[in-house]
């Protein structure tokens, strides 16, 4: 049996690039991982993870067999009728596998298979030493790593993310012999580039990360990652407050720094009248610094920058970071008071220079379509239509600002800003930022009804402007962004309950982009065209909070009409103008996932897919109700009453969106659908009860299709 050894594999370069570190260092450690199994190479992996830092890329693993197990090899040779003549010689045939084979014909073995018996060749070779394959599996590994733009340096044809500098391989004590793009491994590896220039020896794989630390370098990004943190808020807390750590720029300097030490600074306390959103960009986006906010979560004049080195001269570290962020703050500062002196107003004015789209005209036409979407959608929500009018009116004016300018980022949140000066209502000042909003992914929807409105209103003129100017996505461009716009707007319908028919906005903003673009080469948007490409975003929505692809299309199957299912005869759930709303199809998506674990779900589904299909191939016309003297079985008379009640008794539930209820009543029907479709002939040969039968199920499928097409529920 194989002895395990503990394997380091570590290889320095030059610094490399930050975003991608982790993507590089976690695809070297599953390269080398992967390269190990193929050649069948026991691991005792542990607690391995993937060890990096800027100089570095590391794989630490605790076991490693330090031999392959026994290669086995069978090779199928020709079957008898070719590898024998008539009396039983070797043709040429056997004789030149037997010769490739490298043994004589007769030390050949004989298998069967499904086409009779042939000739094989079986061998057992031992396995070769793991220190023989290691330059094998480091070279595979860096093969298969994701590197866009390779360097290349020296005079040799190697390419990699960054210059190659040292290797480190070490099978328990032995050094391994192999080579990385001319660079040849040893056991010295190198410390922090100022703090400890010198070689580093490593004696054994387990004492890397100790021998490291002692150098000044935390290979462990888990570890430099914390301390980062610890810091920071060490650091923050002497300030009289506590660091803002946005866990994006966490990554971003836990890959710059590999020995980190925070310096606590500070700026001119006449910068806090600039938004304090234009000094936290600056301190995160230019400069890599973590802003420091006071106990109500505002923002201090206070800032803590992570340093690569355990400075003698820390003051001069701070005097260099504050020195480098003033004249950000003061361009920032300028840019602000510029912008309050020209005003909103005048800031509107100017985007009737600007074009927003060629088909779609210029940032004014955009804003003038939003408008009326604005006040039409805040008419029907409770909304100040006239507030909802003004406030859409000014919701593009900081696009012509300098502050956008300088920093894109702050579109809406400088209006917010622009707009509290000039004295603007203050409902009005933060529906300007909330429009926006979800700003990303995990961004919560505007939280005021006038914001909300805005946002729907942007987003529904996007949308409808783009598919009718021909910008719909492809692949991954998407210049409008209509996919995260179609997401958007979705989510402030469906989370902020606005219970709306989707049809009536899509053709509202199709209305008015449609006038747009009169007369022009472009076609209007189409409404179930849009409605499906918002429908493919809420399939991986819905996915993220548990909804099953059935359970989706389920629901999916009665919304790509457009409207509500059809009523049963009796019911009282109509649609109303324009279609169902999303926040409707939430509550029925949540309610079918709920019905889908009930022991009646698959039997009903089944029953209501029989239903359809028989009801699809029914040759003649089905009546529109069911004759109660031509039932003729005690099955079909059960399940017309079972029906009949269950409809009552539904009415009223799908009137009031109820739809939990709804499918928990229908549930009880499942022993007279049952034993109707035991005992029943749905296509009897009289004609009048065929009839009658075909009416009777079109009743009850309309009725338990009344909340979602239930037969996708079905295996």
């Amino acid at each position: 049996m194989s002895q395990t050894q503990p394997l380091l594999i570590e290889l320095g370069t030059d610094e490399l690039p930050v975003k991608a570190l982790p993507e590089l260092a976690h695809a070297f450690f599953d390269g080398v991982l992967a390269a190990l199994d193929r050649r069948g190479i026991a691991v005792e992996r542990g607690d391995a993870k993937p060890l990096y830092t800027p100089r570095r890329l590391a794989v630490l693993l605790p076991g490693v067999a330090t031999e392959q197990p026994e290669q086995r090899s069978e090779v199928p040779g020709p079957y008898l009728n070719i590898a024998l003549d008539a009396d039983g010689q070797p043709t040429r045939a056997l004789q030149g596998f037997a010769a490739k084979a490298g043994v004589e014909w007769t030390a050949l073995e004989r298998t069967t298979d499904a086409k009779g018996e042939r000739f094989v060749h079986r061998s057992v070779k031992p396995g070769a030493t793991t220190a023989a394959l290691l330059g094998d599996v480091i070279a595979e590994a860096i093969d298969a790593m994701p590197i866009p733009k390779p360097m290349r340096w020296g005079d040799h044809e190697h390419a990699f993310a960054r210059p190659v500098h040292w290797l480190v391989v070490l099978l328990g004590e032995e050094v391994v012999e192999a080579k990385v793009m001319d660079v040849a491994s040893d056991r010295h590896s190198r410390g922090h580039r100022f703090m400890h220039p010198a070689a580093v020896r490593i004696d054994a794989p387990g004492d890397y990360a100790e021998a490291m630390r002692a150098a000044k370098v935390l290979v462990d990004s888990d570890e430099r990652r914390g301390r980062i943190v610890e810091q920071a808020q060490v650091a923050a807390s002497a300030a009289g407050g506590s660091a803002r750590i946005d866990p994006g720029l966490l990554e971003e300097v836990n890959g710059l720094v590999e020995w980190p030490a925070a310096v606590a600074c500070s700026f001119d306390e006449a910068f806090l009248k600039v938004p304090a959103e234009a000094l936290v960009a600056t301190m995160e986006a230019n400069q890599k610094f973590f802003p420091v906010l006071d106990p109500e979560g505002r923002l201090t004049r206070h800032f803590v920058g992570i340093a690569n080195i355990e400075s003698r001269d820390v003051e001069e570290v701070r005097k260099g970071y504050e020195r480098v962020i003033r004249p950000r703050f003061a361009d920032a500062q300028f840019f602000f008071e510029e912008d309050l002196r020209e005003g909103l107003a005048a800031m509107n004015e100017g985007l009737a220079s600007v074009t927003y789209q060629a088909s779609l005209g210029s940032m004014a036409d955009k804003v003038a379509r939003v408008r009326a979407l604005a006040e039409r959608i805040a008419s029907q929500v409770g909304v100040d239509a006239a507030l909802a009018r003004r406030a859409a009116g000014l919701s593009k004016a900081d696009l012509q600002s300098r502050m956008v300018g300088e920093f894109p980022e702050l579109q809406g949140i400088a209006g917010r800003h622009y707009a509290s000066s000039a004295g603007e209502p203050a409902e009005l000042a933060a529906a300007l930022d909330e429009a926006w909003m979800p700003r990303f992914a995990a961004d919560a929807i505007a939280p005021s009804p006038l914001g909300r409105v805005l946002a729907i209103a942007e987003r529904l003129d996007t949308l409808a402007g783009g598919f009718a100017a021909g910008l719909r996505p492809t692949g991954n461009k998407d210049p409008f962004a209509l996919r995260r716009n179609a997401l958007g707007l979705a989510r402030t319908l469906i989370e902020g309950g606005i219970d709306l028919p989707l049809d009536a906005l899509l053709g509202a903003a199709a209305e008015g982009v449609g006038d747009v673009l009169l007369g022009k080469k472009t076609g209007r948007a189409d409404v179930a065209e849009l409605r499906e490409f918002i429908f493919d975003r809420l399939r991986g929505y819905y996915a993220e909070r548990g909804i099953t692809p059935q359970q989706f299309e389920a629901v999916h199957a009665i919304a790509a009409t457009g409207a509500a299912p059809a009523a049963t005869p009796g019911a009282g759930g109509g649609t109303g103008t324009g279609g169902l709303s999303l926040p409707d199809i939430d509550r029925r998506l949540h309610a079918v996932a709920g019905f889908a674990g009930r022991p009646e779900a698959e039997a009903l589904a089944a029953a209501n897919k029989r239903s359809r299909n028989i009801l699809r191939k029914a040759e003649e016309e089905v009546p529109g109700q069911v004759d109660p003297a031509l039932l003729a079985e005690d099955a079909e008379r059960a399940l017309a009453a079972a029906v009949d009640a269950a409809i009552a008794d539904t009415d009223p539930l799908l009137a009031a969106g109820d739809y939990v209820a709804v499918l928990a009543r229908l549930a009880r029907l499942r022993p007279q659908v049952d034993a109707f479709f035991d005992a029943v002939m749905v296509n009897a040969e009289d004609p009048a009860l065929r009839r009658n039968r075909l009416a009777l199920l079109r009743r009850l499928s309309d009725r338990l299709g009344s909340v979602a097409a239930i037969e996708h529920l079905s295996a």
